[in-house]
């Protein structure tokens, strides 16, 4: 599952349990799929991370 449509699955069981509530199926579902987009964040954040690389001072 892409970004985009792990977002979107998050916010329609968002929405749903706001409105009806969900049954508990549901409920893990969207607790695995905020631990995975948090997960993908977290690593690309670290990613980014990586690739800085600090100034030498001038002397």
């Amino acid at each position: 599952m892409n970004i985009d449509d792990m977002v979107k699955r998050i916010n329609e069981l968002y929405k749903k349990s706001k409105e009806e509530g969900l049954s508990e199926e549901e409920k893990i579902e969207q607790e695995s799929l905020r631990r995975q987009y948090i997960d993908n964040v977290k690593n690309n954040f670290r990613s980014q991370l990586q690739t800085i690389k600090p100034n030498k001072p001038k002397n």
